[in-house]
C-alpha cells in the first residue's frame, strides 16, 4: 500500500513536472520529473516534442489527450526514462527521469501487450515479480495483491490468450501494479475496448487514485473520455495547447464539451502558424 505523508509533513514534489521539454528523431538520454519544464524532443532535424511545460499533481487522474501522432506516446517513455535525446528538465517524483531509484515506484503500461499469451494470469505475474526482484517469500503476495487490485482473481489460472481484450488489458495493468507504484503511466489502455469494458476500466483508474494515493496518467485520442479526468493536458502536433480540468478547459472557450474546447484551442493554434508563417514571408 503506499504510503502518504504524515501530517505536518512538508508536500511532496509533483508526480510529474516538466519545464522546456524538447525530444529529437533519434533520441537516447532521458531526464525525469513529476514536473516538466521547457520538454523538447527532436527527430533528425525536426522536434517531436516542443518545449512542453506542464505539472501533474500528486493523486490526480490526468488526462493525456490529442490526435495520433501529436507525441503522446513520446512524452510518456520520457516520463518513464525510456526515451532517447530528451532535453529540458524533466522529474518525476522529485527525481529527475530515468534515475534507477524511480525503477520500482513506476509502473508503465504501453500500448502493445506485454504480457505472454501462453501463460496463466498468475504465471506472468509470477514471472514479472521475480524480473522486478520481488523476494520469492514475498511473490505469492505480491501477485494476489495484484489480481486483487484488478479484479482477475477469479481468473487467475487461465491461459491468458483465451482471456477478453478487457481482461487482457487488466493483466498488463496488474503487472504495472506489482510494485505498488506510486506513478502510473498508461498508454490509451482502453482502445479497442467496447463502452462497458472502458467504463470499468475508469472506475478501477479512479479507485486506485483514490484509495491508494496513486498518480495516474492515462493517454487517449478518443475525446468522450476527457470528462473522466480530473485534469487533461491537450496536445497537438508535439506542442502542449492546454492544462487544467475539463471544467476549466470549457469555462476558458466558452464551449460546451472538451472535444469543441479542443477545436477551438486547435484553430487558434493554426491561426498563429498562419500568422507566424505571414511574418515570416514579409520579411
Amino acid at each position: 500500500m503506499i504510503n502518504k505523508s504524515p501530517v505536518g509533513d512538508p508536500s511532496p514534489p509533483p508526480a510529474v513536472r516538466a519545464r522546456g521539454l524538447r525530444v529529437r528523431r533519434g533520441a537516447s538520454h532521458v531526464r525525469g520529473a513529476s514536473q516538466v519544464r521547457g520538454a523538447s524532443q527532436v527527430l533528425g532535424a525536426s522536434q517531436v516534442l516542443k518545449g512542453l511545460d506542464f505539472t501533474v499533481e500528486r493523486g490526480s487522474v490526468t488526462g493525456l489527450l490529442g490526435p495520433s501522432g501529436c507525441g503522446k506516446t513520446t512524452l510518456m517513455r520520457a516520463v518513464v526514462g525510456a526515451q532517447a535525446r530528451v532535453t529540458g528538465d524533466l522529474r518525476v517524483l522529485g527525481a529527475p527521469a530515468g534515475s534507477a531509484a524511480l525503477r520500482h515506484r513506476l509502473g508503465y503500461v504501453t500500448q502493445a501487450p506485454s504480457v505472454y499469451l501462453d501463460l496463466t494470469v498468475r504465471q506472468n505475474l509470477d514471472y514479472y515479480a521475480a524480473v522486478l526482484g520481488i523476494r520469492r517469500a514475498d511473490r505469492a503476495s505480491a501477485v494476489a495483491g495484484a489480481l486483487a487490485d484488478v479484479d482477475l482473481t477469479p481468473h487467475a489460472d487461465a491461459l491468458v490468450d483465451r482471456l477478453s481484450g478487457g481482461q487482457r488489458s487488466r493483466v498488463s495493468l496488474a503487472v504495472a501494479l506489482l510494485g505498488t507504484p506510486e506513478l502510473l503511466v498508461l498508454d490509451e489502455p482502453t482502445v479497442g475496448l467496447d463502452p462497458v469494458l472502458r467504463r470499468d476500466l475508469w472506475a478501477l483508474f479512479h479507485r486506485l487514485a483514490a484509495e491508494r494515493g496513486a498518480t495516474l496518467l492515462i493517454s487517449s485520442h478518443v475525446m468522450d473520455e476527457a470528462d473522466r479526468c480530473q485534469r487533461l493536458l491537450l496536445m497537438r502536433d508535439g506542442r502542449l495547447l492546454a492544462e487544467g480540468a475539463p471544467a476549466e478547459l470549457r469555462e476558458r472557450t466558452g464551449v460546451g464539451s472538451v472535444e469543441e474546447a479542443f477545436l477551438r484551442l486547435v484553430d487558434a493554434d493554426r491561426a498563429r502558424e498562419d500568422a507566424d508563417a505571414r511574418g515570416e514571408g514579409e520579411r
